[in-house]
């Protein structure tokens, strides 16, 4: 009787030990933060004409992907000046993802 709660303690004891061992060898987290980019505006905000203004204090070439509330990207462009053409979007609500070199954010833009 003692050999079998000794066997099922060491099964238990090798158990625990194994699940640790294999949650500290993660390679990579499943989260990274974002780098934020330095100065960003995102104006008119609701957008009621065509054109959103989007600047920072770099001023580069950003790449700019819009998704919907579901999560299907509706618009992609690589913007070398500071407006971004929405006239596509229907009235809604979107979310922006703004990349400048290696920096990025995401902001919600809404276009009525």
């Amino acid at each position: 009787m003692k050999q079998h709660y000794f066997i099922g303690f060491l099964l238990v004891c090798f158990l625990l030990l194994s699940n640790t061992l294999t949650a500290q060898n993660t390679i990579t987290p499943a989260f990274s933060p974002e780098k934020p980019i330095v100065g960003l505006s995102i104006y008119p905000n609701p957008v009621t004409g065509t054109k959103v203004y989007i600047t920072s204090y770099n001023n580069s070439s950003k790449e700019v992907e819009v998704f919907n509330v579901l999560g299907k990207q509706v618009l992609s462009s690589f913007m070398t000046g500071r407006e971004l053409d929405v006239s596509e979007l229907t009235p809604g609500i979107y979310i922006l993802k703004i990349k400048e070199g290696t920096n990025q954010a995401t902001r919600k833009l809404i276009v009525r």
